[in-house]
């Protein structure tokens, strides 16, 4: 098994950019300037800074195997289709998993035009709901199944939008790492804040 780390950050984003804290004490990294205005959701793609949250949240897996739902996955968090021919144990190259995360990638990034519609954004809160999307899929951020979340989009309320980014079940089950990624999907939504709020507060002596 292969981490982010492995994978090696600068082959999928360029050369590291510059890190300053953020406010709340959790490290961001500066790679988008946030815009003054928010734009419409058409003209946004995913960020270098959400390729990076991407890359450490999922991590990388060369070998398929199934995820706390139960379901094939590989790569970058690649939900296995039958037209992938692969099969749990089966292992995949760089050169696929690359393509299946470009391929995700684009697909989530539709999704978030298709669930905001008109509503404008900022960088870091395309970037959440991209998160949002890539995570759990769209037909789980759909009017049926989160109805608040598209009410609040409706209404052009960023902070009920927030309130909504919180998604902690996987298969029918509560997974803690879901609840670790969903605050840190809001953090990215409200402050712009990048960094694993998972690090905050670690220490040499803490960093269990």
């Amino acid at each position: 098994m292969l981490g982010a780390g492995a994978l090696g950050l600068t082959a999928f984003t360029g050369p590291p950019k510059a890190r300053k804290p953020s406010t709340d004490g959790v490290a961001q990294l500066v790679v988008d300037q946030v815009d003054v205005a928010r734009m419409p959701a058409a003209l946004l793609k995913a960020s270098d800074s959400f390729k990076r949250t991407l890359l450490e949240e999922e991590g990388v897996r060369y070998t398929v195997y199934r995820d706390v739902a139960g379901y094939k996955t590989v790569g970058v968090g690649h939900l296995v289709r039958p037209e992938d021919g692969l099969e749990v144990g089966d292992r995949v190259s760089e050169r696929q998993m690359r393509e299946f995360l470009a391929s995700d990638l684009t697909e989530a990034e539709r999704g978030v035009r298709r669930l905001v519609g008109d509503l404008p954004l900022h960088q870091h809160e395309f970037d959440a709901l991209l998160d949002l999307v890539y995570n759990v899929g769209f037909g789980n951020v759909a009017e049926s199944e989160s109805p608040r979340l598209n009410a609040a989009i409706a209404e052009g309320d960023y902070e009920a939008i927030a309130a909504e980014l919180d998604y902690t079940h996987a298969g029918g089950r509560f997974a803690r790492g879901l609840m670790h990624r969903s605050d840190r999907r809001e953090r990215i939504f409200t402050n712009s804040a990048y960094g694993d709020p998972r690090e905050a507060g670690k220490s040499p002596d803490n960093s269990a």
